[in-house]
């Protein structure tokens, strides 16, 4: 008997609706106005049907291991939680016309003190919690937006959940469910397949509340096949008996024939190589040839930053024209940050502009093929909002983990959580790094590998024995190295410049980048010189004109341009990674090893590039005096220091202090593990070790592969997955608005003029285009110097186009907007300063600069 589970508590007065009356969602019209939606039964029963639509989509490997029968009714289960009066109350008062019989009903209930146990999704927890039905179940439930509910002070029958009344509707329509789906709870085993499944309840339920369910006349099975196929979610059709030569139009060479021919299975492999060597031709080749066995179902590449995977997602698209056969989807690989699905796919409410998952592009994690950086993987294993849908996305793909250092690893990043959650979901991990540790590599694998080579190729199958394989030696090449002062460096990359030469100047903050660039564009004019500027801290369409036209002028394909005349490229770690930049001589601020070594990397990149008789294969490093460095490492590296550990730093100074050339690839192995190695430090260095271990520490804390069983689930904002991080916030830029009625008339930064339909989903095509193009003036920036969030009714009109944020989930303001004026300084919508301690001025050469002084 379901009542039996039921515990005693006190009641609030409120008389229960019928089944056929409690509401899971409201509907807006072309005109604005708000209907009933779908009945709570209907809605819960068709996001069951979609949850075994898509798992019978799935190979039966991965099925069989993850997926048990059943799982489609804890999809089902997720919504149970709206037969509640508080949630009915809200539903109902929203109407354009009121149902006044309803209201009356509910009028004891407060739909506002939702938000003290989380909405309903702590209803569904604390009634499935009741009823006993199994472990991780009800906080799958509990969790399906992405949050932890508190439910410390409530249980099934509490009264503000409507008491024993409203409770056994609940149970009654789990039992309704439980026959529609002809199916009970299964057994859930471990955490990470909890996490597998909360993923697959929350997909199931955007898709379940996509524009095709709207109506409530016509759920068939064709239709929930519809559904799963506008949400993208179709396996890719793959060409048979390609050659590595057929894919890139080359032969392979040594090292990517061994990585190829050893990553034939789900495992962990680690290709140790220097840049340029080919990497990514081979992890993709090594790829196509699981999915061509039907042993991956896509691939998810993961680089350091948003903007090294915009250069990776072009290469990833070329690769997918010649492996997919002409009618297969996906023909593109999803940008996780970029813009191009909002055009191609529909994945519900919380998928679509203005939900919570379409924040900053999020999703694309879920597409077979998909390009993104690896802190979006890492919050697969973190206690932070979603980060079970990104869990549930990875499974079973090949997922390839580009430009791993050790810095981050040494520092305390989750990666060995993450590599070993993927291999339990059974992913092929396939790692990149021209920068690994002896023992970086061994908490990657798990295992204690012996061989020091390199190149070095490393093979942990799932089945089978560990090989380390040693692959062709690359011949040399030698690098002048001098550490100078920074005026001289600045004398000298103009000198260069002005015989035609290719300069690269890399910082490791914005704000320095911006300086250095104001200081060397102001010379170089008067001597013919090209001067630009590459940071992560312009709007999306400044970023893509600046980076096409800079990396086209020292890529490989801008050989014309090149001889035409001398340049400078100013920028951040943007130039380490990923970018094809080629440059004749280069600046640095100091850095760590790895980073030193791959900045190295984009000097004289190719070899049939013509450089001017005067250059010379050399790089300044701009670094202060180690001891000063090790007395004071605030001042002595400023900025710097708060970007890297100061211990890491020191380390590596004392290891390139002494340097004047560097022979690459054959001394790597050497350089890094000499600064990362274990050695006896002196008392001060000892104390800026310690302070990277207590990072460490509080990092490790987030890698919870479990469910969270209470407490606050981190925003994915504030979710730290290295050392440097802050909290960060997403700005919308624009030049003025101007409200009229149902519409809101836009001036964006380039000078044209967007309505802007607060409605704006009542056109479904025109809402999404409208939302690629808000889109493009956003950027992301620390929250310290972010506009200040203004009231929420000033951007309501923004809500169907940006995720504003849900009370009853969180108070975050997830948007900041600010208007930009002809002077370039930034202005609050509501007339107050736009920041209480910084000036903020933002314009297409400079991108977003924050001054001290308000």
């Amino acid at each position: 008997m379901l009542g039996a589970n039921r515990k005693k508590s006190a009641e609030l007065p409120i008389a229960s609706l019928a089944l056929a009356q409690c509401l899971a969602k409201s509907r807006k019209t072309a005109d604005g106005q708000v209907l009933a939606g779908r009945l709570v039964l209907s809605h819960c029963q068709v996001v069951g049907e979609v949850a075994r639509a898509m798992i019978a989509r799935m190979p039966d490997w991965l099925r069989l291991s993850l997926f048990p029968d059943g799982a489609e009714l804890i999809a089902a289960a997720h919504d149970i939680g709206k037969v509640s009066p508080t949630f009915q109350h809200k539903i109902y008062r929203a109407f354009t016309t009121a149902d006044t019989a309803v209201l009356l009903l509910l009028k004891a209930s407060d739909p506002d003190t939702e938000k003290s146990w989380g909405g309903h999704g702590g209803v569904s927890q604390a009634t499935t919690d009741a009823l006993g039905v199994g472990k991780y179940i009800p906080e799958i439930l509990g969790q399906h937006h992405g949050f932890s509910p508190n439910l410390s002070l409530y249980q099934a029958s509490s009264g503000v959940f409507g008491g024993d009344v409203w409770n056994q509707q609940r149970f009654d329509l789990l039992e309704q469910l439980k026959l529609a789906l002809a199916c009970d709870f299964p057994v859930v085993k471990t955490p990470l397949q909890a996490r597998v499944l909360a993923g697959l309840t929350t997909v199931s339920d955007w898709i379940g509340s996509g524009s095709l369910f709207d109506e409530s006349d016509n759920d068939s099975p064709a239709k929930i096949e519809q559904a799963l196929n506008a949400a993208g979610y179709i396996q890719p059709q793959i060409k048979q008996g390609l050659s590595f030569c057929d894919v890139f139009g080359f032969t392979p060479k040594d090292t990517q024939i061994k990585l190829i021919s050893a990553a034939n299975q789900p495992g962990v492999y680690v290709l140790e190589a220097p840049m340029g060597l080919g990497k990514t031709e081979a992890a993709l080749y090594a790829a196509y040839q699981l999915l061509e066995k039907q042993s991956a179902t896509g691939i998810y590449f993961a680089l350091p930053t948003q903007l090294t995977s915009d250069k990776i997602h072009e290469r990833m698209n070329a690769f997918l024209k010649k492996i997919l056969t002409l009618d297969s989807p996906h023909q593109q690989a999803l940008l996780v940050h970029g813009n191009a699905w909002l055009k191609q796919f529909e994945m519900g409410e919380e998928g679509n502009p203005g939900g919570a998952w379409f924040a900053q592009g999020k999703r694309g994690i879920l597409a077979p093929f998909a390009v993104g950086t690896i802190d979006q993987a890492l919050m697969a294993v973190m206690n932070v909002k979603h980060g079970f849908v990104r869990t549930f996305g990875l499974a079973g793909k090949v997922v390839i983990l580009d430009e791993v250092h050790s810095y981050d690893s040494y520092t305390g990043t989750i990666l060995d959580t993450l590599v070993q959650a993927l291999r339990e979901l059974h992913c092929t991990v396939i790692i990149l790094s021209a920068t690994l540790t002896q023992a970086r590599r061994a908490k990657l694998l798990g295992v204690t590998p012996q061989a020091s080579g390199y190149p070095l190729i490393t093979a942990q199958p799932n089945v089978g024995k560990l090989a380390e394989i040693e692959v062709a030696v690359i011949p040399d090449v030698t690098v002048a190295i001098a550490h100078e002062t920074e005026a001289n460096a600045i004398i000298e990359a103009l000198r260069r410049a002005q015989t035609g030469q290719q300069v690269l100047w890399i910082e490791n903050t914005v704000k320095e980048a911006q300086e250095r660039y104001q200081l060397l564009s102001a010379h170089a004019h008067e001597c013919g010189v090209a001067c630009g500027l590459l940071h992560s801290r312009f709007t999306k369409a400044d970023r893509a004109t600046n980076e096409d036209n800079w990396v086209t002028c020292f890529g490989k394909s801008g050989a014309n341009q090149r001889g035409q005349q001398g340049r400078i490229l100013v920028g951040t770690q943007v130039l380490e990674q990923s970018l094809d930049i080629d440059a004749d001589f280069m600046v640095t601020r100091i850095a760590p090893t790895d980073m030193l070594l791959q900045r190295l990397g984009r000097l004289w990149r190719h070899t049939d590039t013509l450089r001017p008789a005067s250059a010379q294969r050399e790089a300044w490093i701009l670094s202060p005096d180690l001891a000063v460095a090790i007395a004071t490492p605030d001042t002595a590296y400023g900025a710097t220091a708060k970007v890297y550990a100061p211990y890491v730093l020191c380390r590596s100074l004392q290891v390139w202090q002494h340097i004047t050339r560097v022979s690459l690839p054959s001394e790597i192995r050497a350089l890094i593990e000499a600064t990362y190695a274990p050695q006896e430090d002196s008392e001060e260095m000892e104390k800026h070790h310690y302070q990277v271990e207590k990072d460490r520490e509080k990092l490790s804390r987030l890698a919870l592969v479990g469910l969270s069983t209470g407490g606050k689930t981190l925003p994915e904002e504030q979710a730290q997955t290295r050392h440097s991080e802050l909290e960060t916030t997403e700005v919308l830029l624009i030049r003025a608005y101007q409200h009229d009625k149902a519409k809101t008339l836009v001036t964006l930064l380039n000078g044209e003029r967007k309505w802007i339909p607060h409605h704006g989903r009542a056109n479904f095509k025109q809402w999404r285009e409208t939302t690629a193009i808000l889109q493009q003036n956003t950027l992301k920036m620390a929250e310290y110097l972010a506009p200040k969030a203004v009231n929420k009714s000033k951007i309501a009109w923004l809500g169907d186009y940006f995720y504003l944020g849900k009370p009853e989930y969180d108070e975050s303001d997830m948007l900041r907007v600010a208007l930009v004026g002809n002077d370039d300084k930034l202005h609050s919508l509501d007339g107050t300063p736009v920041n209480d301690k910084y000036q903020l001025t933002y314009n297409a050469y400079l991108g977003y600069l924050a001054k001290k002084g308000g």
